[in-house]
């Protein structure tokens, strides 16, 4: 492949819901830039982007596909990325490096979750984007009533540039509305216009003419002079107008056939900035914190920015990038500023789906693939070591799904560390802990299937095999009075034996401050040396509490007398007594069992505000405040974790997919007395049946 320069390239990412199109949009693009044959599907899992085999066995994106196209003297980098709102971290990636993004809309269902979500990544990172109506093709397809859709949705100013010249199987083509020519068919070749398309024209092109006009100043003053525009004018009016994000070009295709996929890309060159055309992203340099604007100049400080590793347990990671400023070249030195630590840069690839064009440099602007590098994880940035400048962190999306994980066999235990490690470097998104206080090991996840994706990568990329199951909720254990308690250990065998007496009081403290441990033994009941001891053996209960098997904090444990035997009173004889005191009087001390409580935030459509209320009130959730924002409300409350184990999948069921929400850890409170004695009901069964 070409090396292109920064004003030929264009980083475009495709978003939008599962199965609006954007895989079949991709492989358009290709067979109309002459790179393939034929046209693959993703029910025959052969297109170029989906080549991962659980992306072929689901027949859906699970990850974002690289597809390079050229087409009349520039480059596009196309990344196809998941649509299914489980995989949203992808779509994260992608915009990090990419300029522009093509929003697919299927013509029939209109704006759909993954479209709504797509759109929130976009107008976080202010980007500019174009909607597409795809598969026009479709007998029940209205484009009149999608766009209708879009414009109740969103915030923005739809425009469509073309329109659509047929409508289901009659679906032809499109008229472009500035070049006021057809474009027919798979070639996009001239053609006849009906005179149902023509009667609409003139409206809809004095609309294109008035966002064009508004875009420049210069525009708008020859156009409020009455002044006729030309057609170079009207291109680069709507082209600035785009890029600035004044309006929001539309345009139709029907992907599978090809159809109006030429039009687009000739359009795209107008419509989709370059790389030399893009607001230049922001650096740091690390040295002294100056910032300054990463212009794609091949001459410049180096900057490259990794957003996917694609983990192979036999040849290692094949790491994707994107050169902001300077040139990457093959068999380099290079400073990894994250970790603080130089890489090694072998061969260099241009990729196409899994088809890797090995190439001796990457120039700004331009995406590309390395391999092998040793200590380089996704979002790292490459650098000159002598001019190492940073990029902002990206923020990712926060994990509301998790499981826990259990090996099936033991020889499979040893290694799912290291397959989780791999795992987590290919997707940032999931995250992996484990916890003490249950004596699990947790993963987090986007989502049931963004989880089942990984189970199965774990078995059959990594060849570790595991069962899953709801994690244990963290509960702790405290108590709600001071209570005393004694006891006695005696040990007799024959020979030296075991003696140790303690007398012990628990006492609630403040919630937050764990557990302290003090003596008030007096007069030399129990000897100095002995002290610790209870100490030690007090501490086994903490680990493994005394009614449900949770960590026990909070609690201040107070030595004030006992008794010793001068020969056979020791170490373990303390710890013993001091075991079992501590137990009867956290048993006479009112016990209780605290339970996590988490902040969340839920965003749902508006008419479905009430819904989630209830379903929140029967959670246990207290409800801080609501806020409407546009066509949704912002709802804000705390429930207990217990409560929100599978919150993320019964919240898409009850909103038909349009509800999310995020979940953060706020403080730990007080079990309600019929919930702790569930809890601990059941810790009972499961010991009896163990």
């Amino acid at each position: 492949m070409k090396e292109y320069a920064a004003d030929k390239i264009r980083n475009i990412a495709l978003v939008g819901h599962s199965g609006a199109g954007k895989t079949a949009l991709a492989e358009a693009m290709l067979y109309n830039s002459g790179a393939i044959t034929r046209m693959g599907t993703t029910q025959d899992g052969n297109t170029v982007s989906d080549f991962d085999d659980e992306e072929i066995r689901r027949g859906i994106s699970i990850h974002n596909g690289v597809i390079p196209v050229e087409h009349e003297g520039s480059k596009f980098n196309v990344i196809d990325t998941p649509g299914y709102a489980d995989f949203v971290g992808d779509v994260i990636s992608a915009l990090q490096v990419t300029d522009m993004a093509l929003v697919v809309v299927d013509s029939v269902a209109g704006v759909e979750v993954g479209t709504e979500i797509a759109w929130q990544q976009l107008d976080k990172l202010n980007q500019p984007r174009v909607v597409i109506i795809n598969k026009m093709d479709r007998d029940t397809s209205r484009w009149e009533r999608v766009l209708a859709d879009l414009r109740e949705s969103f915030d923005a100013r739809f425009l469509p540039v073309q329109l659509p010249i047929g409508n289901g199987e009659d679906f032809k083509g499109v008229y472009r509305l500035v070049s006021e020519k057809a474009s027919l068919g798979e070639k996009g070749v001239e053609g006849e216009v009906p005179e149902s398309v023509l009667k609409h024209v003139e409206e809809m092109r004095e609309a294109i003419v008035e966002a064009a006009a508004e875009s420049d100043d210069e525009l708008i003053m020859k156009y409020l002079e009455g002044e006729e525009l030309t057609k170079d004018e009207i291109r680069h009016g709507l082209e600035v107008g785009a890029m600035r994000g004044k309006y929001v070009p539309v345009f139709f295709t029907s992907a599978t056939h090809a159809l109006g996929v030429q039009a687009l890309m000739h359009s795209l060159q107008i419509q989709a900035p370059s790389v030399a055309e893009a607001a230049p992203r922001i650096g740091t340099v690390q040295a002294s914190g100056e910032e300054i604007a990463l212009e794609p100049d091949p001459s410049g400080p180096l900057v490259a920015r990794i957003f996917k590793t694609q983990a192979d347990p036999y040849v290692g990671k094949l790491q994707y990038l994107r050169v902001f400023s300077g040139t990457l070249e093959a068999d380099s030195r290079v400073w990894n500023v994250e970790r603080g630590e130089e890489e090694r840069i072998g061969p260099l690839y241009n990729v196409r789906g899994k088809e890797q064009m090995t190439t001796g440099r990457l120039v700004a602007g331009d995406i590309g693939a390395v391999a092998k590098l040793h200590d380089t994880h996704t979002f790292d940035c490459l650098v000159d070591k002598d001019q190492a400048i940073t990029m902002p962190k990206v923020e990712q999306a926060q994990a509301v799904y998790s499981v826990a994980l259990t090996p099936v066999t033991q020889s499979d235990a040893p290694k799912l560390g290291q397959a989780l490690q791999r795992l987590l470097e290919e997707d940032p998104t999931f995250q992996s802990e484990f916890v003490a206080s249950t004596r699990q090991l947790v993963l987090h996840g986007m989502g049931d299937a963004h989880i089942d994706v990984a189970v199965h990568a774990l078995k059959e990329k990594f060849g570790v095999d595991v069962n899953t199951s709801i994690p244990r909720v963290p509960y702790q254990e405290t108590v709600t009075r001071s209570a005393t308690a004694q006891y006695r250990h005696k040990k007799q065998t024959g020979g030296a034996g075991q003696f140790a007496e303690v007398h012990l009081r628990v006492e609630p403290v403040p919630r937050g401050e764990g557990f302290s441990y003090d003596s008030e033994v007096r007069g030399g009941s129990i000897s100095s040396t002995f002290i610790p001891s209870i100490e030690k053996g007090i501490r086994q209960v903490l680990i493994e509490g005394v009614i449900a098997h949770c960590e026990v904090v909070d609690t201040k444990a107070i030595v004030y007398d006992g008794k010793e035997h001068p020969v056979d009173s020791k170490d373990i004889a303390f710890q013993i007594a001091g075991r079992e005191a501590f137990r009867e009087a956290m048993r006479n001390a009112g016990p209780a069992l605290l339970e996590p409580i988490h902040d969340i935030t839920v965003v749902v459509p508006s008419a479905q505000m009430g819904d989630v209320l209830g379903d929140l009130n029967g959670r246990r959730g207290m409800v801080q405040g609501t806020e409407q924002i546009g066509q949704r409300v912002v709802v804000k409350a705390q429930v207990p974790l217990a409560e929100i184990q599978r919150y993320a999948t019964d919240l898409r069921s009850m909103t038909q997919g349009r509800g999310y929400y995020t979940a953060e850890f706020s403080h730990y409170a007080p079990v309600p007395h019929n919930v702790q004695q569930e809890v601990i009901a059941a810790v009972e069964q499961a010991d009896d049946e163990e």
